[in-house]
């Protein structure tokens, strides 16, 4: 594509994305839907593109009026992924002006807003928990995130899949917490690698894996999957269970389980039943009250500790939207705490990295729930062969109460973690 022509398709996505109608990688998704034509190179400037103006929007919305033109093709240009001298051959000579002068913006000269790109809601509760740690943070939510997988040890060794990925030239080192994980770098091509196919290996953060791991789902039990959503973390726990036993993937989302089957089918797993609910207290749930030994509540969340894959998602929310997740969050935690027999394990999960989202609603129900009686996750993670386990988790007198992942420390999506067994 000619470089005017793919800078203006870029300008009309941004465009697009930033209505938020829609979340940035549907409006993506749709955009290449329409536009057939587009082969792999323009998909990826366009697609990072946009990804970049989201991450930087506060910075490039401060730079842009000192240029010329429609709003988002300055964004566009300020954003653009791809060698300078193709954009610039785009430009004109007064754009060109332009560009070298935002260019020369020292970053020390900048406020602060226009430094960390994010919603002030979401400042303040990052630095109270971070301190000095806040800007490596934000450094790494502006980097965008690498490419993990978890291999399906069901189907195959961790050695051999990283063997058999050598021999196409993707290179993946084993990830360094979970014993089940390869990361890669950039993002190759995978949906038709024969290992994949074969069910071999799925994409998933590491931070998700552990998730699934602290639920520790043993052959020949009853487990749920209380907010089954792609089925990812599903997968992981079929394949932990041996694919014995019964493993129910509930979901309000009849659309996302129906799109989890081709995974499901490719895994290799048969102790898999996907059910969708209407709300968390249908029917299907009250039948399986008191039955099932191990619950993981994967609960819809603010999806913030995944900025570095969805920078929409900070603008696209705010601490009304907050207050309502943790409203529904308690909700669903209570329901999912019913299933849960004598001596099984609940497990509540966020990729949220908001106190209000996490700690809060975990403390709450262990003051409502006496019989539910709290697991530190460090010690559990240990037992479970992940390394560094205690450097994973935080809160309690020895800072292993909970799993809390964050993107700096750990190059992971941020995650959190509670674990209780029921008397």
């Amino acid at each position: 594509m000619h470089p005017k022509a793919l800078l203006d398709a870029c300008a009309e996505l941004v465009r697009l994305t930033l209505k938020f109608e829609h979340p940035a990688d549907a409006t993506v998704s749709r955009f290449f839907r329409d536009n057939r034509g587009l082969g792999p190179r323009e998909r990826a400037t366009l697609a990072e593109t946009v990804y970049t103006v989201l991450r930087k929007k506060l910075l490039f919305d401060h730079l842009a009026p000192s240029g010329s033109g429609p709003k988002e093709r300055r964004l566009a240009i300020l954003g653009f992924y791809g060698p300078g001298d193709f954009l610039r051959s785009a430009l004109t000579d007064q754009e060109k002006n332009w560009l070298d002068q935002c260019e020369k913006v020292d970053p020390a000269d900048l406020m602060e807003r226009h430094r960390h790109n994010l919603p002030e809601w979401l400042v303040q509760p990052l630095k109270e928990q971070l301190g000095d740690e806040f800007w490596p943070l934000v450094d790494k939510l502006n980097l965008g995130a690498g490419l993990d997988l978890r291999v399906n040890d069901f189907k195959a060794k961790r050695a051999d899949v990283q063997k058999e990925l050598a021999k196409v030239g993707i290179k993946a080192e084993p990830t360094p917490y979970s014993p089940l994980g390869l990361r890669i770098a950039g993002k190759p091509a995978l949906n038709k690698n024969e290992a994949f196919l074969r069910g071999e290996f799925e994409v998933q953060d590491e931070g998700s894996q552990l998730l699934a791991m602290l639920v520790d789902a043993k052959r020949g039990e009853m487990v749920v999957d209380f907010c089954a959503g792609a089925g990812g973390k599903t997968l992981a726990l079929g394949a932990a269970m041996r694919s014995t036993g019964r493993l129910y993937a509930f979901d309000t989302s009849a659309h996302r389980l129906d799109s989890f089957k081709p995974r499901m089918a490719r895994s290799g797993l048969s102790n898999v039943h996907p059910a969708a609910i209407a709300h968390e207290r249908d029917d299907r749930v009250k039948r399986l009250s008191g039955k099932i030994d191990r619950v993981l509540v994967d609960a819809p969340c603010s999806g913030l500790g995944t900025l570095r894959r969805n920078p929409d998602l900070k603008w696209r929310q705010g601490l009304q939207a907050v207050a309502e997740l943790a409203a529904k969050q308690t909700a669903i935690l209570e329901s999912a705490a019913r299933l849960v027999k004598s001596g099984g394990r609940l497990v509540y999960a966020t990729c949220s990295v908001l106190p209000q989202e996490n700690e809060a609603i975990a403390e709450a129900f262990s003051l409502a729930h006496p019989d539910f009686v709290p697991m530190p996750a460090g010690p559990l993670l240990e037992s479970l062969k992940v390394a560094q386990a205690a450097s994973l988790c935080s809160g309690g007198e020895d800072g292993q109460k909970y799993l809390r992942l964050w993107p700096h420390r750990h190059a992971t999506d941020g995650f959190f973690a509670a674990v209780w067994q029921r008397k």
